[in-house]
């Protein structure tokens, strides 16, 4: 009883896992809604930026644009700060900023770094799918 109790109050708590994540819209990364979203089997782009960095600059606005195109309603955009988060950055083998990461569910599907190119983003993005 006990088990199936806590699993239909997951169950119900998982809409709010991304409530806060919108389409086109990038939310700080959090290892809770980032795991729930990979347990969901979401399309997930995780995006190492840094506020210095022009590439991160360049690529935000694709970014948004994608994530308002229809095909991609589902997409979670995590963002992941490169010079604060160091420890997140050794987990995910990530050396340098304008990283970006597609993840299929748990499944990693793509990496780019550097990219601004905005056909080749959206190929990334694509895999995600």
């Amino acid at each position: 009883m006990t088990s199936r109790r806590t699993f239909l109050t997951c169950l119900a708590l998982l809409p709010m896992a991304f409530a806060s994540a919108r389409a086109g819209e990038t939310m700080p990364y959090a290892q809770d809604a980032f795991d729930a979203a990979q347990k969901a089997g979401k399309p997930i782009l995780v995006v190492i930026s840094a506020p210095w960095c022009p590439i991160c600059r360049t690529q935000k606005p694709i970014l948004a644009r994608l994530g308002a195109d229809p095909r991609f309603r589902d997409l979670l955009i995590f963002e992941i700060d490169f010079d604060s988060q160091k420890a997140l950055l050794r987990t995910l083998d990530v050396r340098t900023q304008s990283t970006l990461i597609a993840y299929k569910g748990a499944t990693e599907t793509g990496r780019s770094v550097g990219e601004t190119q905005p056909e080749w983003i959206e190929g990334l993005v694509e895999k995600t799918l």
